[in-house]
């Protein structure tokens, strides 16, 4: 997809369109004391998660970008890019939040991506004045319209009351959205309503909504589940998988379960392999989910050796939560299956 620059300003042109998958909203990763970021955890990370198939999500709720500077934003996409390409990743796109209170600062944020390298955008309304946006269809519609067209690469809407105040964008509004305003490439639904999902799926993928409502890119408007405890049955509605927390703690579990409801729907024989592997993965979607940031951050130290704290004021979970969470029924069951996943990639080499 081309990006051409807005407000005068110059953008690169982009070649790496979004595509249905798994995506994972990156932790942003502080060192201990300063709470300075942690570019060497932030790396690992990144690689870690392309190379198993997952693409990054830079700057969203899983990743703090409320505390994060417009410059360590942007920093974060740069060390994205370069730890990307060096692996022979070059193809893969970021995407990153450009999330603010002001529907102005947000296009500030849209345009610093780009400059810093970024392949598309993702935009969530404050909820700050929740109370007088939530119930103002003509304001939220104004707050995205105004983005994608101001944007220069593709922006993404982002549906998550919890970290809005509340605010949930009904399917009707989301797919007039999607009908007019070409510069939108998807949804990321964190409200986790599977019917809207299904709404919304079934309009962008009837063949007269790609010719009656072309993109400005190359992309499709994508349907992204916030959760993974519905990739299966979202599947069978025409979603295209998800943008999900838990993609950082089991990358290759997750990318499997979704290889698996979409090759079920041309090889019934893998339907019960499908919902057997649904059914763990919801589990543990549901019990780390609980846990918030913290407790991903602690599950990754125990995986892979870093992790850390979030930033202050958010608390760290407590050392015998994180133990439980870490000992609990559903995140072993999601733990072994990830572990013999990589062991069965490491043995085939």
């Amino acid at each position: 997809m081309a990006a051409s620059g807005t407000n005068d300003q110059s953008h690169a042109t982009v070649t790496r369109p979004l595509s249905p998958g798994i995506y994972a909203p990156i932790p942003t990763f502080f060192q201990l004391e300063s709470e300075d970021l942690d570019l060497d955890a932030f790396e690992k990370h990144v690689l870690r998660t392309a190379l198993a198939g997952v693409r990054p999500l830079l700057s969203g709720s899983m990743s703090e970008a409320i505390h994060l500077s417009h410059a360590e934003r942007s920093t974060l996409i740069k060390t994205a890019r370069k730890v990307l390409d060096n692996a022979g990743l070059d193809k893969i796109p970021i995407v990153s939040g450009i999330g603010a209170g002001s529907t102005r600062e947000c296009i500030e944020l849209a345009n610093e991506a780009a400059d810093a390298g970024a392949d598309c955008t993702i935009a969530i309304c404050s909820g700050y004045f929740a109370g007088a946006l939530a119930g103002n269809k003509k304001a939220l519609k104004a707050f995205w319209t105004e983005i994608s067209q101001k944007s220069p690469i593709p922006v993404m809407i982002y549906n998550y009351p919890g970290a809005s105040g509340g605010i949930n964008l009904d399917s009707d509004l989301i797919t007039e959205l999607a009908e007019e305003c070409p510069n939108l490439v998807g949804v990321k639904l964190t409200c986790g309503d599977v019917g809207k999902l299904t709404r919304i799926a079934a309009t962008v993928s009837d063949p007269a909504f790609s010719s009656n409502h072309p993109r400005k890119s190359k992309d499709a408007f994508l349907v992204l589940g916030g959760f993974t405890d519905f990739l299966l049955p979202g599947a069978y509605v025409n979603g295209h998988g998800a943008i999900t927390g838990l993609a950082n703690v089991a990358p290759h579990t997750i990318v499997k379960l979704l290889q698996l409801s979409e090759g079920s729907k041309t090889d019934p024989k893998l339907l019960g392999e499908a919902q057997r592997l649904q059914g763990i993965v919801a589990r543990a979607d549901a019990t780390i989910a609980k846990s918030s940031i913290a407790g991903t951050k602690f599950l990754l130290d125990k995986l892979y050796g870093y992790g850390g704290n979030p930033r202050r004021p958010l608390p760290p979970i407590d050392p015998a939560a994180g133990e439980a969470l870490w000992e609990h029924p559903h995140t072993r069951m999601l733990v072994e299956v990830e572990l013999g996943l990589v062991k069965g990639i490491h043995s085939s080499v």
